[in-house]
């Protein structure tokens, strides 16, 4: 009776939150947000390339106050807001915007199950925009600046024995006002320029881990000696303390080997199987801790043998390069943003239907443009065969913009902290995404969008990654260096500039328009490159520009990107609407153009 009665209690208050929270405003909704429980937001494991079976989800309602900078911790909250929806959007419920003047602060309770005595408990955040300070029971344990990079704290000295523990966030994000990372974000939304995203935006969540445990796993494989190079950071290790890494196809082991923290495992990977769209094998890899023959921690982790490269053909054109063929890599230009969260997907099927989509239309690759997604993005990208290439999301302001020449102006002079900040987070980002085969290039500007020292950040991404390709300016100042020259040019694909020592890329074209009535962010506002009206002109240009780029690869160009996945606010450009709900174009017709250029190097 009494087991009865508690439940009874939970269903009453689980029916009492749902009750309270819905999403915020009238603008349009994709499919995913009426799937989405309060009580259960984004419940997947959000770290699927180093896992562990024991974890706890802090998504959901927590109270949120917004108030002036540098104020007190507010006595009283002015609601609940659904975490990890940021606060601008409308599935947070409150829709709300934060800007440069005002800090935005977070409260909820948690309880750390009885399970985990005598455990580290870890504190994650996926991602905070921007600047993050942490209390736990009135104890301020860290901060973090960054919007796009996963940071977590040590919350075991401040945790009491028993009971509920309180949890509180302060976030303070000047958005386009500051000089920090923040991608297509601006105060005044127009044109390419969209909504604010402020706070959580990505899972919450408590780890257990043992006094002695792995932090951190990345796996470099080489198909030209065939083997694979693991290192596994660990902490609290003591004399004689080792870890193992044992590979796996299916329930066979493939390779195994043991190192002390510091060093590299290299595994033996015999008749690999090759990652690439067309076939995108895993292998499956178990890193265990092992101190005084126990083992003290273990993560479940997976690899992929691929490697990206380029090299010049017969006809001396450079040509980017899978597994050691040439591959021309075509995709489009993802922005990965949604009318109802914002920079975050309502679901985790809504994540990937995305990645699904751009598969059927007949791609290869995706161009994550300015933004970085959470961990689960990669790995789904990982197991359906998508290449991505991987910008790093752009701030401070811009310097003079020389796209169709080879740069001769005066780059922007960043401040120490400016420049400081952006090195910090773009290491972070590779570093946390080292190990997913998926990305085969990092681009560390756009445009010239805060572009600086291009020789020099150039030089730094290539050696910290050698593994991986470096655009180093999408449609930016062009410099002689990194491995790719990348136009940009609307509507229509063009060549007006060739490097003959680099592959040549059309990083951008396209955007070609199409609004639909009852699937629009904004009435009134509505723009594309060009601009048509209905879904068969649409497929009809779409088609006239693929098969000029089919003839445009022949000749000079080794990869391409489409503008764009989706609409996105004002923008109308997509194959998709904003909410997901109308495929544009011929899915037919544009897989059948798409597969031909894909596979246009296949034909020499």
């Amino acid at each position: 009776m009494k087991q009865s009665f508690i439940v009874l209690i939970f269903a009453l208050s689980a029916l009492t939150s749902v009750a309270q929270w819905k999403p915020a405003g009238d603008k349009i909704k994709t499919p995913w947000a009426e799937k989405i429980d309060v009580n259960n937001v984004l419940p997947e494991y959000p770290r699927p390339i180093m896992e562990r079976a024991d974890w706890q989800n802090l998504n959901g309602l927590w109270n949120y106050a917004i108030t002036d900078a540098g104020q007190a911790q507010p006595a009283e909250f002015d609601g609940e807001i659904l975490v990890p929806f940021a606060v601008e959007s409308s599935l947070s419920g409150v829709q709300k915007t934060v800007g440069e003047t005002k800090e935005l602060w977070y409260q909820r309770t948690f309880t750390v199950p009885s399970a985990w005595k005598g455990k580290k408990v870890l504190l994650h955040f996926g991602a905070v925009d921007w600047k993050a300070e942490v209390w736990i029971n009135d104890i301020k344990i860290g901060s973090h600046k960054g919007g796009y990079d996963a940071f977590s704290f040590d919350v075991t000295p401040f945790i009491t024995k028993s009971g509920e523990q309180n949890l509180v966030v302060k976030v303070w994000d000047p958005s386009d006002k500051g000089f920090q990372p923040r991608g297509k974000q601006i105060g005044n939304p127009h044109g390419i320029w969209y909504t604010p995203v402020t706070g959580i935006w990505q899972t919450v969540w408590l780890e257990p881990v043992n006094e002695k445990h792995i932090t951190d796993v990345v796996a470099i494989p080489n198909i030209d000696n065939a083997s694979l190079k693991v290192d596994a950071s660990v902490c609290g290790t003591t004399f004689g303390d080792v870890y193992e890494v044992i590979l796996k196809d299916g329930n066979s082991v493939v390779s195994s080997g043991k190192a002390v923290a510091g060093q590299s495992v290299e595994l033996a990977v015999p008749n690999a199987k090759l990652w690439s769209p067309e076939s995108p094998f895993l292998y499956d890899l178990e890193v265990k801790l092992i101190s005084n023959g126990k083992t003290v921690d273990a993560v479940d982790s997976y690899t992929a043998m691929r490697k990206v490269s380029s090299k010049r053909d017969e006809n001396g054109i450079v040509r980017l390069q899978l597994n050691n063929k040439d591959y021309f890599q075509f995709g489009p230009l993802d922005q990965g943003w949604w009318p109802d969260g914002l920079y975050t997907a309502p679901t985790d099927e809504a994540l990937k239907y995305d990645i699904q989509k751009t598969k059927d239309f007949g791609f290869n690759m995706i161009r994550k443009h300015v933004k970085v997604e959470p961990a689960r993005w990669y790995t789904h990208c990982d197991e359906m065969g998508i290449l991505v290439w991987q910008d790093m999301p752009n701030g401070d302001r811009s310097p003079q913009w020389q796209n169709r020449k080879y740069f001769d102006g005066t780059e922007l002079k960043r401040s120490p902290e400016s420049e400081a900040n952006y090195r910090t987070e773009w290491q972070e980002i590779m570093d946390e995404h080292m190990s997913n085969p998926s990305i085969v290039c990092w681009v560390p500007f756009n445009e010239a969008w805060g572009q600086f020292k291009t020789e020099e950040i150039v030089e730094w991404t290539k050696n910290h990654d050698q593994s991986r390709l470096v655009n180093p300016a999408s449609g930016g100042n062009h410099y002689r260096v990194g491995d790719m020259l990348d136009l940009h040019n609307y509507p229509g694909p063009d060549m007006y500039l060739y490097d003959g020592s680099r592959a040549t890329v059309l990083g951008e074209y396209g955007g070609i328009g199409l609004a639909l009535e009852d699937h629009l962010w904004a009435t009134d506002r509505n723009w594309g490159y060009v601009q048509f009206k209905n879904s068969k002109e649409v497929t009809d240009k779409y088609i006239e520009y693929a098969e000029e780029l089919y003839k445009m690869a022949k000749t000079g160009f080794s990869a391409a990107v489409y503008t764009q996945t989706t609409d996105v606010e004002g923008e109308v450009n997509g194959l998709m609407t904003y909410d997901r709900k109308v495929i544009k174009l011929d899915e037919n017709r544009v897989r059948e153009i798409n597969q031909k250029v894909c596979k246009v190097l296949d034909e020499k």
